[in-house]
């Protein structure tokens, strides 16, 4: 947690990171979202007349969520305190916000950053919400994941959410180019690199301007130094890429080949294979959250009612991810796929989902019977709404013949139970259902 009043002298960019000694210290130098920063853009034109209220910026990692906020930090004349979710607690921001409450007293407005908001449990987050409702702070808070699940309702309803772009090739070619030339970065070093290179650095990377940066300066370092000038050949650059590219590409094929293979191993209830594919993905640097969202998916896709467990398997193993992070997650990740490859399975959710899907691209329009139907008005009542409605829990069966589907599909039947499994049991239980209903019908 550090304030900032000042921009950073010269000298406190050596030793650090080439993204770090790159990074923008005005608009100008930003690079991309110019859907928030082009000219007349509402955010730009915060900024630039100084009237920031509470916001949040919401995109992938390596967009300039942080670099938004420290240009703020030196076009405003407000205190700015950088505070971080990793690092403080209730504590911490609760002696912040005494001290904002002070400068407020003075006429000093605070504006404090909160760098990965969406690590902050409820309380936390909590803490912050009287001091933004008074005005004693504005809050600019950053996260990679959808403020909309991460962020507590009543602090998001009183924040303005921006969503970043992943930066397309052509800007992070402009960047690595300017790391190049600027003094800052390699300007004094004259290196050589051709721009086959340069490319395949940019499609590495994946719109994500800190890895590329941090890619660059990889392979300068790796470079062949001569007499006053550095040169990077196209097959160390391919060096470099190799390298890292389990730790970068996500989104290559060999990424979805994985997943793949981790999504069958655990459908033809290999354990074994399963663990090891999940383990390949990890450490290869893959999010663990996106692992544990394919396994929740998997427990309704393959599982479903066969063992409806799985998705409690598999939800306590996506918050336990979320809470603990990698490496220590790897072992909750584990418990989960081996349940699933060692659970009875049944497709019969997907294919229920499926065939509805299809009824629906033909009969997009079907409307809705005229006995389930709500009638909160006399008008509605009028015109029959909810006539006929016959309330289950009325009967002793707990059940009636009313029809609920629509008339041109009066009869189709989209749920298949298969006999693997808990779903026995209910496909036992529906056979049942639909036989009293026809029963009843006639």
């Amino acid at each position: 947690m550090s304030e900032t009043l000042l921009p950073p002298e010269e000298p406190s960019l050596a030793g650090q990171p080439l993204a770090a000694r790159m990074r923008p210290a005005s608009l100008d130098e930003i690079v991309g979202q110019q859907h928030l920063l082009g000219p007349g853009k509402v955010l730009r034109r915060l900024i630039s007349s100084d009237v920031i209220s509470s916001m949040i910026f919401w995109g992938p990692p390596g967009v300039g969520k942080t670099t938004l906020a420290r240009v703020i930090a030196l076009q405003t004349r407000a205190t700015f305190i950088d505070f971080s979710a990793v690092t403080s607690g209730i504590k911490e921001i609760r002696q912040v916000m005494l001290k904002a409450e002070e400068n407020r007293t003075y006429g000093v407005r605070t504006i404090v950053f909160v760098d990965e908001i969406h690590r902050f449990n409820k309380a936390q987050q909590d803490a912050f919400l009287p001091f933004v409702e008074k005005g004693s702070i504005v809050l600019i808070g950053a996260t990679t994941e959808n403020p909309s699940f991460e962020v507590n309702s009543a602090l998001l309803s009183r924040c303005k959410v921006f969503v970043l772009q992943a930066l397309t090739k052509e800007d992070i070619l402009t960047l690595l180019r300017r790391a190049l030339t600027d003094e800052r970065g390699f300007g004094r070093d004259h290196v050589e690199i051709s721009d086959t290179a340069l490319e395949s650095i940019a499609d590495f990377c994946n719109g994500d301007a800190r890895s590329a940066l941090s890619t660059l300066e990889m392979v300068v370092l790796n470079g062949d130094a001569g007499e006053g000038s550095i040169t990077v050949s196209d097959e160390i650059v391919a060096q470099c890429l190799s390298r890292k590219n389990l730790m970068y590409d996500k989104d290559g094929e060999e990424h979805y080949n994985i997943i793949s293979a981790l999504h069958k191993s655990m459908r033809n209830s290999d354990p074994d294979a399963a663990v090891y594919w999940m383990m390949r993905m990890l450490e290869g640097g893959e999010d663990p959250l996106y692992i544990a969202r394919r396994v929740l998916r998997f427990a309704a896709e393959d599982v479903g009612l066969a063992d409806p467990r799985a998705m409690e398997v598999a939800v306590a193993a996506y918050q336990a991810c979320h809470f603990i992070g990698v490496p220590e997650c790897n072992v909750h990740l584990a418990e989960a796929v081996v349940y699933m490859s060692l659970a009875s399975k049944s497709n019969a959710m997907e294919m229920a989902v499926m065939e509805a899907r299809e009824a629906i691209e033909k009969e997009p329009d079907a409307p809705v019977p005229l006995v389930i139907r709500n009638a909160p008005t006399r008008l509605m009542k009028e015109l029959n709404y909810g006539r006929g409605y016959q309330y289950a829990h009325d009967y002793e069966e707990k059940i009636t013949a009313m029809q609920c589907l629509p008339d041109v599909l009066k009869d189709r039947h989209f749920y298949h139970p298969t006999t693997q499994g808990q779903e026995a049991r209910y496909k036992e239980r529906l056979e049942q259902i639909l036989a009293w209903k026809k029963e009843h019908r006639k």
